[in-house]
């Protein structure tokens, strides 16, 4: 527990907290995490967790309730109410006895239902799904009031409880808050509130045949707990509206307050609940706990911790914008938890056998090895077997090495780890062709490998013996899905699903390491971080996330007469960038002043992680941010044309050769944000000043850059384009509103893209009608 002081300047929600504890609205806090239980939570719920539960307890006095949203009786398991429990205390945290369901309230939410019809605030509705939507309205047009919304209050009252008494079938009618068909925000236009269905509920059994609408029952279940601040997602803030509405408007005593973050959206991830449904039920996973799923029961089974998860998650911070969040931070962030806590051990998952012609048939020699490296502060050895026949990595070996390659190959030297200097002499091939052995002298007075002469021996590599070790499966994973955003290019993630997202091999493990109880974690040394898979019989270890080959990246040039351009393959431009990010985060936390820089801008401002990233990669840049905020203080529209407009147009980091200042950047900024001008017009000033200098107001005068606001103006123009696409104008006008947006678009052609954008918008729907 801290202090109000230490709430401060981690995240602007604990701002919040802070404020209204100092202010006395709350003596202390009550949190609430509220999951649906109609699947298993993943990796974007632990961060909802470690908010509502971290915050909790860093005030004196706090509590986090843990509450089902148990309104939907037909997806709802028991098994994943059980799941959710385990997940969140696998986490590391505990509700006490503030275990609730939303099932809980359901007497006093039905009380508030009959409260509000009998205020008039609420009436019983026949329209079913497709004629309420159609009567919804849009955007641009208010909806239509339902037939039945002028009824009286006693009628509602009598149709509401023979609802509730069963009398009616699914579908048959609903009940709507009456609020205002007109309301720009659609939430508010007469949304239903309960809805009737005959399903078996897992605590109320058949007690009730009409069950709460989400909105309905989340704000009031948070009144009836005591709620004081109610954490949603990005997407609920058009609901935050009609939140405080019930509230405001049924007789409770407790007054909470919704506030919204981002999401948590990582890279290669997909995070729809239904969308993971489906692809347990449809056998695209081996379940919820599947390891390439990025639910917590699946990633616990990886082998990633739950320490690891919560710094994850404290790293990617609270922010006000959704982002992309690199899966590179992540597996960084796993490798940093798994560096200190798991031993080394050696493996070989591709098996290539090596026969040391001059060791003795039958003799074993017992090496001693660390079971950590220098860097962590722990001691220990195991005994490793080293014989005649020893299995490499296939990929250790090349008949024809390629530039660079250090590793085994015919007449080369190389070390084999805790082990003996070997050469290659021969190659055994098979009949097509295979390489299926090779055969190697060693030096009998390099054991340990050193050469006792002091020469230089570049490639080391590691080993298992043959004879001597154990075979056991590994089961190596990748993305499950080959692109960044799943379903971004044709609208449905499982079009990239990745069909080469697990490879099972046949390992074979030294003695010690398959010795390991189920659950253990071991470096398998050169290879990655394994977790023995304590699910299965079997000898089964998981990959939990590799470590960085740089030689796999490395691909041969292609023999060519002429110099060609390197090609390089998408998925290693890939895995180079994610490398480089990983680098400079490293860079960045080990300097005070980024690392200081990014904290504020994540957690005070709000910022998005990814534009974070890149204005804090060196201190120029910050620099040039802060000026720039002095001009405008609006930090999301600064960062944003910085990140998007500025550095994009520089070759390489010339911030500091640029001929204006951030301040001069923060003002054309403060132009474009105020609505001087078009974001159009802004860009051709920024090119102007990268350009040739000069302050951003100078430039327009000079270039005749000032928009065309002036409504008489624009309405001529408009008229014109009107009268040159007459046919664009009758298809509009039958119903196709998509064709306002080329009507825009060809009023700045017209102006030059002088034009203000969102005054021709207005004139454009005056006259199109």
């Amino acid at each position: 527990m801290g202090t109000i002081d230490e709430l401060r300047g981690r995240d602007f929600i604990r701002e919040i907290v802070a404020n209204d504890l100092e202010q006395g609205r709350h003596k202390t806090v009550v949190m609430r995490f509220p999951p649906e239980p109609n699947g298993y939570l993943h990796i974007g719920h632990a961060k909802a967790i470690c908010v509502d539960f971290g915050i909790a307890a860093d005030v004196p006095g706090g509590r986090c309730h843990l509450r089902m949203d148990d309104t939907n009786p037909t997806v709802e398991k028991v098994e994943y109410v059980q799941s959710i429990q385990t997940d969140i205390r696998w986490l590391g945290f505990e509700w006490g006895d503030h275990m609730h369901y939303a099932s809980d309230h359901f007497g006093q939410l039905y009380a508030w239902a009959e409260e509000l019809v009998g205020k008039g605030l609420a009436y019983v509705c026949h329209q079913n799904e497709e004629e309420m939507r159609a009567t919804r309205g849009t955007v641009l047009e208010d909806g239509s009031h339902s037939p039945d919304r002028d009824r009286t209050p006693a009628e509602n009252l009598d149709l509401l409880r023979r609802m509730k008494a069963g009398e009616f079938s699914d579908g048959h009618c609903t009940l709507r808050a009456k609020i205002d068909m007109a309301s720009p925000n659609m939430k508010m236009r007469d949304p239903p509130m309960y809805r009737i269905r005959h399903a078996h509920h897992h605590r109320t059994g058949d007690d009730w045949c009409i069950y709460p609408i989400y909105d309905f029952a989340h704000g009031l279940s948070d009144a009836n707990e005591g709620i004081t601040h109610s954490i949603c997602t990005l997407e609920f803030e058009n609901n935050r509206e009609l939140y405080d509405w019930y509230v405001a408007h049924v007789t409770t005593t407790c007054v909470p307050r919704q506030y919204e973050m981002a999401r948590l959206n990582i890279t290669h991830v997909m995070l729809s609940k239904r969308k993971l449904i489906q692809l347990v039920t449809d056998g695209h996973v081996n379940g919820w706990d599947d390891p390439r799923m990025p639910t917590l029961s699946g990633l616990r089974r990886r082998g990633v911790t739950a320490t690891a998860i919560r710094a994850f998650c404290e790293r990617v911070g609270v922010a006000k914008t959704n982002s992309l969040v690199e899966m590179a931070l992540f597996e960084h962030t796993v490798r940093d938890e798994l560096n200190t806590e798991a031993p080394r051990v050696m493996a070989v998952v591709d098996p290539l056998k090596v026969v040391l012609t001059g060791w003795p048939v039958d003799k074993v020699d017992t090496l001693e090895a660390s079971l950590w490296p220098h860097d962590v502060p722990k001691e220990g050895t195991r005994p490793v077997p080293f014989t005649r026949e020893l299995f490499i990595e296939r990929s250790d070996f090349m008949e024809v090495p390629a530039k660079g390659f250090r590793r085994l190959s015919p007449g080369v030297e190389v070390r084999l780890r805790y082990g003996y200097l070997v050469t290659c002499t021969d190659v055994v091939k098979g009949p097509d062709g295979e390489i299926v052995e090779i055969h190697c002298t060693h030096d009998p007075d390099s054991r340990g490998g050193k050469a006792p002469d002091g020469r230089k021996v570049k490639g080391t590599i590691h080993w298992v013996s043959a004879t001597e070790g154990v075979p056991a499966r590994a089961h190596i994973y990748d993305h499950l899905f080959t692109a960044e955003e799943p379903g971004k290019r044709t609208g449905d993630p499982l079009d990239d699903l990745n069909p080469d997202s697990l490879d099972i091999r046949e390992a074979i493990l030294e003695p010690w390491a398959a010795a390991q109880p189920p659950g253990s974690r071991l470096q398998f040394e050169r290879l990655g971080y394994f977790f023995r898979d304590p699910e299965v019989e079997e000898l089964r270890f998981n990959l939990t996330v590799a470590l960085k080959d740089k030689w796999a990246r490395k691909k041969a040039a292609p023999v060519v007469e002429a110099p060609a351009a390197p090609v390089t393959a998408p998925d290693d431009k890939r895995r180079r960038k994610r490398a480089r990010g990983a680098q400079r985060d490293a860079a960045r936390a080990a300097n005070p002043v980024l690392a200081g820089a990014y904290a504020r801008l994540v957690g005070e401002l709000g910022l998005p992680e990814t534009e974070v990233r890149v204005i804090t990669d060196n201190e120029a840049r910050v620099a040039f941010f802060e000026a720039a905020l002095g001009a405008h203080p609006d930090p999301h529209a600064v960062a944003k044309w910085m990140v998007n407009r500025l550095i994009g147009k520089l070759s390489g980091d010339q911030l500091a050769a640029l001929s204006f200042d951030g301040g001069a950047f923060g003002r054309l900024v403060a132009l474009v944000s105020g609505g001087e001008i078009p974001g159009s017009i802004g860009g051709r000033v920024l090119e102007e000043m990268v350009t040739s200098g000069g302050e951003p107001a100078e430039i327009i005068e000079r270039l005749g850059l000032k928009p065309v606001s002036d409504e008489g103006e624009l309405r001529t123009i408009i008229q014109g384009v009107m009268d040159d696409h007459a046919d664009a104008v009758a298809r509009y006008r039958a119903g196709n509103q998509g064709l306002r947006g080329f009507f825009v678009g060809q009023v700045m052609q017209k102006t030059g893209g002088k034009a203000d954008p969102r005054v021709a918008a207005k004139l454009i729907g005056e006259l199109l009608g």
